[in-house]
């Protein structure tokens, strides 16, 4: 990417798009196109189409999408299914129409087949049944990875897609209801020290396996290969190391600080019983990660006390 590229970052305010553009910055870029979803819904079609247009962006970065954990994925379907299709369509034929040099588009690793062996390789895609959770964002973010190798193979569009792993890091969404496991524990354990309790109760087993990627990690990921992928197939970022919900609580309530008990509910589901990437032909790239788990949280934690007034809570 040329350094006075004009770089579109689709949602820059989130946790990933706003790693992003924090990683450009730091390598010199500053021609950036940003826009809330208040001033470009990018659901809207025609607004996507004029605003592309207008600004004719040489690169984009697609980490726009409505994302939530377990309970706002099973809850609201329709909208998990019909916003995340809109948003990805708009953007990629948008880009397609105006000629755009490079996309990358964001997906997720619940791409994967419940059941897929493990560790999950790029080629396991559409070879089983989704985890039923969170189908509709899944297949929403499939037919993501679909439509940029159909225009790359129809219109010779270089679309790329990356499969990141579970995330967390700065600008997180500590919402009970719909954020993921990672920063709704450092949120429950806080706030159980603050308050002198004596347990935290968390769901499920504790023993799904869990892959966690800073976002900071995902950033560099993404910045490395914008430069230096082009292929029509996905490409897993992760660690490929993983650790059980249980041994993410002890980590994190050692982070945080509180020195009560985990209670477990049982009652509760405990979703795909593992997600492990497999990152061999990421490494074979030249990148690896660099942020491990429990320094990560530490960076996490240290987030949430300077901005938990401000954050999505």
């Amino acid at each position: 990417m040329e350094k006075n590229a004009k770089i579109y970052i689709a949602g820059h305010r989130g946790m990933v798009g706003s790693a992003i553009h924090r990683k450009l910055q730091r390598e010199g870029y500053q021609n950036f196109i940003l826009k809330t979803s208040s001033e470009l819904d990018l659901r809207n079609q025609q607004a996507v189409e004029d605003f592309f247009a207008q600004e004719q962006p040489d690169y984009v970065f697609l980490a726009a999408a409505k994302v939530g954990g377990i309970v706002a994925n099973n809850t609201y379907r329709a909208d998990f299914l019909y916003e995340n299709l809109m948003i990805q369509n708009n953007v990629i034929h948008a880009s397609y129409l105006n000629k755009v040099k490079k996309l990358m588009f964001l997906g997720s690793s619940c791409i994967y087949p419940k059941l897929a062996p493990q560790p999950l390789k790029e080629d396991y895609l559409l070879s089983g049944e989704l985890e039923p959770t969170n189908e509709p964002y899944a297949i929403a973010k499939i037919a993501g990875i679909k439509m940029c190798e159909a225009y790359r193979s129809q219109y010779g569009c270089d679309f790329i897609s990356v499969m990141p792993t579970n995330l967390y890091g700065q600008n997180d969404n500590y919402d009970l209801q719909n954020s993921h496991v990672m920063p709704a524990m450092i949120r429950k354990f806080h706030e159980a020290k603050i308050g002198g309790k004596s347990s935290v109760e968390l769901w499920g087993t504790g023993s799904p396996m869990r892959e966690f990627l800073h976002a900071d990690d995902l950033a560099e990921a993404c910045f490395y290969l914008m430069q230096n992928y082009s292929e029509p197939t996905l490409i897993n970022i992760g660690t490929g190391e993983d650790v059980t919900i249980k041994q993410l609580a002890e980590a994190v309530s050692k982070v945080v600080g509180f020195a009560g008990d985990l209670v477990w509910d049982t009652s509760k589901p405990d979703g795909t019983p593992r997600k492990l990437m497999d990152v061999s032909k990421l490494h074979s790239y030249g990148w690896k990660h660099t942020i491990e788990l429990e320094d990560g949280i530490g960076l996490a934690y240290q987030d949430f006390l300077e901005h938990h007034d401000t954050l999505r809570l």
